[in-house]
């Protein structure tokens, strides 16, 4: 058996060590900036600006996680963010799984009508906010929860469709029809072959749906006020003619850190799958 070339066997020697080099970069890359944030939020006013910087404080505190939840009224936006992000989540997947499978399965609408869906996603948000805004003070329900919930199901009902729709399509019929075949309607097989299958696609369309609610700023500023304000508009408040208040804002931004992280820790194994075999794909 002939001897493979040094050269070769020096790369195959070499590849882990980059591939280990570059998983540590990228994890600095992204732990550190995190750090830095939880260490402003511990830390007392004086240590901001210290030179050298301040890794790790002498006395830390809460006091900064005190006044971003209660002074500034982050709990009452957390509260609001959550209600609004998951109500417009489970809508938004909902909605979308139904009109994927019409999609998928019936051709409803033509060849053109799921790329007109996808195409209204293209509006910047700028070009619609004020129509919205004039709508909504009309309805009154501006500055409301459920006004915020539906603008931000209109905002992700294109892209949950697009992506379910890729999901049932590659689907094969098959398991349905046995369904049809041994008596069932097409509403069961639908809810019981279907949807458990389309599981993985559905979770990955209500991860980025609900990302994108969480995270949605412009909308929030606009379409609400005092009373149904999200946490992203929150952090506008830290900001003044005085200065910055960098440890609220930055224990703020742990705090809403959480459902994020926590959701995709849940979702993490349908997220992965659905999002590999296709829920995203064209």
């Amino acid at each position: 058996m002939p001897s493979r070339p040094k050269s070769f066997s020096r790369r195959w020697r070499l590849a882990p060590i980059l591939r280990f080099a570059y998983l540590a970069f990228f994890l600095l890359f992204v732990l550190v900036p995190i750090y830095w944030m939880f260490n402003t939020s511990i830390k007392p006013s004086d240590d901001y600006l210290a030179i050298p910087p301040v890794w790790f404080p002498d006395a830390p505190t809460l006091v900064h996680y005190e006044a971003a939840l209660f002074a500034y009224r982050g709990l009452e936006g957390l509260i609001n963010s959550l209600i609004i992000s998951l109500s417009a989540t489970v809508l938004s997947a909902l909605l979308g799984t139904l009109m994927a499978y019409s999609l998928a399965r019936y051709n409803t609408g033509g060849q053109h009508l799921s790329f007109w869906v996808l195409s209204q996603r293209f509006l910047p948000p700028v070009g619609i906010v004020l129509p919205l805004f004039l709508i909504y003070r009309n309805l009154g329900i501006h500055d409301t929860r459920f006004g915020l919930i539906l603008a931000y199901t209109m905002f992700t009902l294109p892209v949950s469709v697009w992506m379910m729709f890729a999901y049932f399509r590659q689907m094969p019929k098959s398991m349905e029809e046995a369904a049809l075949v041994d008596g069932w309607t097409r509403w069961q097989a639908f809810w019981r072959v279907a949807v458990p299958l389309a599981a993985p696609g559905i979770v990955a369309a209500a991860v980025f749906a609900f990302i994108a609610c969480w995270t949605e700023f412009f909308f929030a500023l606009v379409l609400t006020s005092r009373n149904a304000f999200t946490l992203p508009t929150v952090f506008r408040a830290f900001i003044g003619f005085q200065g910055a208040q960098y440890g609220e804002a930055a224990a703020l931004a742990i705090v809403s850190l959480g459902p994020s992280i926590v959701l995709g820790v849940l979702a993490q194994k349908h997220l992965v799958r659905g999002l590999t075999l296709g829920a995203v794909r064209g």
